[in-house]
C-alpha cells in the first residue's frame, strides 16, 4: 500500500465517523462534511491504487526484459 491508498481510506472513514455522528446529532452540516470528506477520500485512495497498479505494471514489464 502506498500512502495515497492509506491516507484516502483513512479520510473515508473519518468522512463516515462525521456522517454517523451528524446524523445522531441531527447536524446537516456535520453529516454533510462526513459525506465530502469521504468522497474526498475515495478519490484519493482511487488514486493511490491506479499508481500502484502503473507501478506493479511497469515492474511485470521490466521483469519480462
Amino acid at each position: 500500500m502506498n500512502k495515497d491508498q492509506v491516507a484516502g481510506r483513512v479520510e473515508e472513514a473519518k468522512g463516515k465517523l462525521k456522517e454517523v455522528a451528524g446524523k445522531v446529532t441531527g447536524n446537516e452540516r456535520l453529516e454533510a462534511d462526513g459525506v465530502t470528506d469521504q468522497a474526498s477520500g475515495k478519490v484519493q485512495s482511487t488514486y493511490g491504487d491506479a499508481k500502484s497498479k502503473v507501478k506493479d505494471t511497469a515492474q511485470k514489464a521490466v521483469d519480462k526484459l
